[in-house]
Parts: C-alpha cells; sequence; structure tokens
C-alpha cells in the first residue's frame, strides 16, 4: 500500500488519504465545540458529587480495561488530551486503538507486564534492538526471560509459555530490515511486536503485514521537535484494554501537555518524515562514495536515518560537527549524530553488541530539515579533522564528493544515485 493510499474509514466514515488523517486525526470533534487547536485538560482529579455512580465506573474499569464514559476520576486513568493522541496515531497505524505511556521504554515495559500477567513470560527477540530495550529483556527486571535468535530460528524459539516476538525494522542502529510479513507467519500465534519508531507510518504501516502490536518511541518522530518524551502501542482493543489497566496500576501515564505536543507533532509527521528522508538518501550516496567512509547503512525502505562506519576515529567525528548536533536520540528538525558503541548501545554486552552489528566504528546520524548542502559541508570537516572556525569554513565553497570515487563493496544497502522520491509502504518482502 502506498503511503498516499487511504486509510481504513474514520469517524466521519469518509475514507481519508494519510497526510489528511495526520492533520484532522484526534481533531474531527473540534469545530462542532467551536475551537480550532485541541484544548489542554491539566485536571490531576474530577468532581463527582455522585460516589456510587463513581464506584461503579471504577469496578467497570478494573474488569475491561475500556475508556470509561464521561470525565476520567483520575489523571493516572485516563486524560482527555491524551486520548486525541491516542486516538490520532491509532488511525495512522491503522489499529482499532492506542495506549500512550510516559516514555517508550515504559511502553514496552507496560507489554511485558501485560504479557507476563498472563503467565507469557518467555519472548523471542531479534538483534540490533534499541539499547534499552536489549538490556530490559536481557537482564531479566521484570521476570522475562528472552531466546535471541535471527528472523530464520523465530518459529523454533517459539516455546509454550513464549508471549511475544519482537522485532525492530528498520533497526537501530544498523538500520537492518526483517520482512515483517514472513516473520509474522512464523509467529504462529504468539503475538508479533514491531517497534516502527524509524519507520514512522508515513513508510511503514506494520499492522498490514501481520504484525499485532505496533511500538512507538514517541519521543523521536512523532514529536518531532526534541522537547517531548512520550511512548505509545498501537494494537486492537483487547490488548489495549490490559495496557491501560497496567498503566493504571503501575503509573507510567503521558503527561497531558506531553499529549498535545505529540498532537501536534503528528500535523506535520508526513512532511517531516519525507523532508528529511530525502536528505538522508543523498547524503547516504554522498558518504558511499567517500574514501573516508568504510561502510554505509541505509535502508531500503528509504527514511531520515543513515548510519556509517569510518576509518578513522568516530570520535573525531563527533567531537569535530558544528551545525550537525552530537547527541543521543533521533527524529528532530535538527540532524543529530551519535556514536552507538559508547551511548544508545553501552548497556549492551560488548560481544553481543559486535554480533549484532554494531562496531565501535559505527557512527548513527538522525537526518533532520536543515539543506543538504550545509549538512555535507559539516560532515566533510569533521571527516577530515578539520576546524571548521580556523579554516573559515562558511567561507569556502560547498564539498561534494567526486563522482569519480567508487563507491565502497561494502554498503549494506542499494543507495539511490540521487535524492529522489521517498520510497512508500510496501507489501510483502523487503
Amino acid at each position: 500500500m502506498d503511503t498516499e493510499s487511504v486509510l481504513p474509514p474514520s469517524t466521519t466514515t469518509q475514507s481519508r488519504a494519510l497526510a489528511t488523517e495526520a492533520v484532522h486525526a484526534g481533531r474531527d470533534d473540534l469545530a462542532a465545540l467551536g475551537l480550532h487547536a485541541a484544548p489542554i485538560d491539566l485536571s490531576t482529579t474530577y468532581p463527582s458529587y455522585d460516589s456510587r455512580a463513581e464506584a461503579e465506573r471504577i469496578d467497570t474499569f478494573a474488569t475491561t480495561g475500556a475508556r470509561l464514559d464521561g470525565p476520567p476520576v483520575y489523571a493516572r486513568l485516563d486524560n482527555p488530551t491524551t486520548a486525541r493522541f491516542e486516538t490520532a496515531l491509532a488511525r495512522l497505524e491503522g489499529t482499532a486503538s492506542a495506549v500512550s505511556f510516559a516514555s517508550g521504554m515504559a511502553a514496552l515495559t507496560a507489554v511485558l507486564l501485560a504479557r507476563a500477567s498472563a503467565g507469557l513470560r518467555h519472548v523471542v527477540a531479534v538483534r540490533p534492538l534499541y539499547g534499552c530495550s536489549d538490556h530490559l529483556l536481557g537482564a531479566g527486571l521484570l521476570g522475562t526471560e528472552v531466546t535471541w535468535t535471527d528472523p530464520a530460528g523465530i518459529a523454533d524459539a517459539i516455546r509454550p509459555d513464549t508471549g511475544l516476538v519482537i522485532v525492530e525494522t528498520p533497526a537501530n542502529p544498523t538500520l537492518a530490515e526483517i520482512d515483517i510479513r514472513a516473520v509474522a507467519h512464523s509467529c504462529g500465534s504468539v503475538p508479533l511486536l514491531v517497534d516502527n519508531t524509524f519507520a514512522t507510518p508515513v513508510l511503514q504501516r506494520p499492522v498490514e503485514h501481520g504484525a499485532r502490536i505496533v511500538l512507538h518511541s514517541a519521543t523521536k518522530y512523532l514529536g518531532g521537535h526534541g522537547d517531548v518524551m512520550g511512548g505509545v502501542v498501537a494494537c486492537d482493543e483487547e490488548f489495549a484494554a490490559v495496557l491501560r489497566q497496567v498503566r493504571f496500576a503501575t503509573g507510567g501515564v503521558l503527561h497531558p501537555m506531553a499529549g498535545y505536543l505529540l498532537l501536534r507533532g503528528l500535523s506535520t509527521l508526513p512532511v517531516r518524515v519525507r523532508a528529511a528522508s530525502a536528505s538522508a538518501a543523498e547524503l547516504a550516496r554522498r558518504l558511499s562514495a567517500d574514501p573516508r567512509i568504510a561502510r554505509v547503512h541505509y535502508p531500503e525502505l528509504g527514511g531520515a536515518m543513515v548510519s556509517f562506519e569510518v576509518y578513522g576515529d568516530p570520535h573525531q567525528v563527533i567531537a569535530g560537527v558544528r551545525l550537525i548536533t552530537p547527541a543521543v536520540s533521533l527524529g528532530s528538525v535538527d540532524t543529530l549524530i551519535q556514536h552507538p558503541a559508547s551511548i544508545s548501545h553501552r548497556i549492551v554486552e560488548e560481544g553481543d553488541r559486535h554480533a549484532s552489528g554494531v562496531g565501535d566504528r559505527l557512527l548513527r546520524m538522525s537526518v533532520g530539515l536543515e539543506d543538504v548542502e550545509d549538512l555535507w559541508a559539516d560532515l566533510c570537516q569533521a571527516l577530515s579533522g578539520e576546524d571548521p572556525v580556523r579554516r573559515g569554513l562558511s567561507a569556502q565553497p560547498v564539498r561534494t564528493a567526486s563522482a569519480s570515487v567508487p563507491a565502497p563493496a561494502s554498503v549494506t544497502a542499494s543507495v539511490p544515485a540521487s535524492a529522489g522520491p521517498v520510497p512508500g509502504v510496501r507489501q510483502g518482502a523487503r
């Protein structure tokens, strides 16, 4: 299905394109309320003079996990502002429901606890995953047991007590891709969770390929401006009801202001992802032709993430950038670069880290919305170990990769010859 194709029918009973849904989902009632911008409800508690009715509503939630009719009893149970974000994200991912949390890790924790509460503590997972996700599974902090395998070994790794199969595609930080449809088939009746943080629903909707649970660190592309933290799980209503009960019990709630910012972020998500992806594809092409680069990782799916391995000192590159921000995280409007072995995946044991392709010379770059020529100039001087202030870089002509330099044979994906249209959502194998 192409990213411009329509999503399932909305609450208005009319099918709408992804770009339209990103702007309007979760806001359909605003005009009738006499509002243009979504309101922010900061209440922590909600008054009621009928305590018997409140008791019945609390009993209903404890039994079903369904959203209550009327105002929430307490903000840990639900919030109207965060509910708007959940409705919108579910629409974009094509699921019946979504449940938001204080962070991506809080969201993953809730999923694991929900499955463990059903006596299904075993998890099958494919590396690489985000470093803290890897640690949460491997350390057994929640009483879970994990079996690490490659995609081909998933079916054999499943046990009677397996509650979940977890993959991330494109993966953090190597951008390795997994055939979601094939993996979903291997899972059988066990739910497949896909971490869709890197692709976003703009490039990929995992439920269309057989996944049953979609996880986002909403801190990244969904927020998109580096100023809000959150997590969200898109799934069917049955599982969402359990997640709401876990969230109520554990308190990992999304703050209403964060819910408001995330809803606002969704409205520009398609535009931001496509623009940043075009620049990322061009930078990947230039890096693949640069003799200072040993290997470039860029997914066939496209996207705004580029990883590359340098022949020189990666720490020197981190220290040398001036326009690009050397910082953890990703998905912001500005370009970020980091050294995974030192930061995002430092918590993963060194042997496991190397085995999953996270080498010591690997750098991960989240491409933002700056002009691609300015980004390339900054990368070039950082790769050369030059001081841009001393060199007067701003006054120099923009440096581009020479077309006569052959691309290294070790490029891991087909890097576009030019920054053409961003690939859309693909059916079947990738």
